[in-house]
């Protein structure tokens, strides 16, 4: 969703316009219609936040160039989501060497994590109401990984075996509340009633400037899917730049200046 956000934008940017005003007015209706429609995604307001965050402060750009710095920006963004995914493997591996992972839904943060570096066993929910861990288990036992898959109700047994329960995130708020799979707090409370870690594998774009109390609310579709974990359920937050605890986010996003740049174009009225 963020790369098709991100896509959207760059077609938006090639649209005939007067001036650089007029383009970047266009992109930030656009982006906002883009976070609107998900608003439980943060990736989503993330990606097309750092666009619109780049394009905004070259406005003093001739057309033709704040059009290629845009599409610069865009390529950007997509090709360094693909290395942050690699650094946070990177991260990881230490931890998956020899371990035994449970993970829930099917993010692909922690499926290049996975495939970088094999666990002895992973076991994956089925993920309901979707089902996409069906799917997930079958592309890693492709890649030659051994994968169990559980039934959602059976997870909090299964990590009676494992020693690692790894996640990814569809957000992550300053206040370290996760935004993710419905179904992520139950095997979470579960994992800390085992003294099993629960690790959330999030690129940066991914990261809220926004406290959870603060965040947009969720339509009826999106509650089907997704909950907000709290904090203190979660042991770290690992991104491409390393590991925080969940009450370092919010020092991460102050270092990280087109998060709250692009949040406050696409939310405005956002408690920044």
């Amino acid at each position: 969703m963020a790369r098709r956000a991100v896509e959207a934008l760059l077609e938006v940017s090639k649209e005939p316009v007067e001036n650089t005003d007029s383009l970047v007015d266009g992109l930030v209706e656009a982006g906002r219609e883009l976070a609107e429609s998900r608003p439980g995604v943060g990736a989503i307001a993330g990606a097309a936040g750092r666009v619109l965050a780049a394009a905004n402060a070259h406005r003093y750009l001739e057309l033709d160039d704040l059009r290629r710095l845009i599409g610069e920006e865009g390529e950007g963004l997509l090709e360094g989501r693909r290395r942050a995914a690699f650094s946070i493997a990177i991260h990881l591996q230490e931890r998956l060497n020899g371990s035994v992972v449970l993970t829930h839904s099917a993010s692909a943060t922690v499926r290049e994590a996975l495939l970088h570096t094999p666990p002895a066993r992973a076991i994956c929910t089925v993920s309901e109401p979707i089902g996409e861990g069906r799917a997930f288990v079958e592309e890693l036992r492709a890649e030659g990984l051994n994968v169990d898959l559980v039934d959602d109700a059976d997870g909090p047994a299964a990590l009676d075996d494992a020693t690692l329960f790894l996640i990814g995130a569809d957000t992550v708020f300053r206040d370290g509340t996760l935004c993710n799979k419905i179904g992520t707090t139950a095997l979470a409370e579960a994992a800390a009633a085992r003294d099993t870690q629960t690790v959330v594998a999030c690129e940066i774009f991914k990261l809220a400037p926004i406290d959870a109390a603060s965040a947009p609310k969720q339509s009826e579709a999106e509650r089907s899917l997704f909950e907000f974990t709290p904090p203190d359920l979660l042991s770290e937050i690992v991104t491409e730049e390393g590991s925080v605890a969940p009450d370092g986010v919010g020092a991460l996003v102050d270092r990280t200046p087109f998060l709250r740049e692009g949040y406050a174009l696409l939310l405005p009225t956002a408690a920044l």
